[in-house]
């Protein structure tokens, strides 16, 4: 059974930059595309970013097209959402989705404040 694990999460300024990092235990994790959401309090979870299962394609979130980068190593395991020029607007919950899983990471939080 495939489980996710997040990392990266932390309280930045605004402007600031956070990697989060979403390793995956188990060998199918090549096959699957890969999505980060997250979830602002009282707020639905949104869609931020999506990458292909061979890394060749990705999509963003209008809201963080030219600040977020989505990237994964298959070797390693690991999808990463690399974030820069952070607002307060960013600060969530942030959470990996596996597609051909249908599974959920357990989120990392991303709280950006002055």
């Amino acid at each position: 059974q495939v489980q996710f694990v997040e990392s990266g999460g932390g309280l930045v300024q605004p402007g600031g930059s956070l990697r989060l990092s979403c390793a995956a235990s188990g060998s199918t994790f090549s096959r699957s595309a890969m999505r980060w959401y997250r979830q602002a309090p009282g707020k639905q979870r949104e869609y931020v970013a999506h990458i292909s299962s061979d890394g060749g394609s990705t999509d963003y979130a209008s809201s963080i097209k030219g600040r977020f980068t989505i990237s994964r190593d298959n070797a390693k395991r690991t999808v990463y959402l690399q974030m820069n020029s952070l607002k307060p607007e960013d600060t969530a919950v942030y959470y990996c989705y596996s597609l051909f899983h249908n599974y959920w990471g357990q989120g990392t939080q991303v709280t950006v404040s002055s």
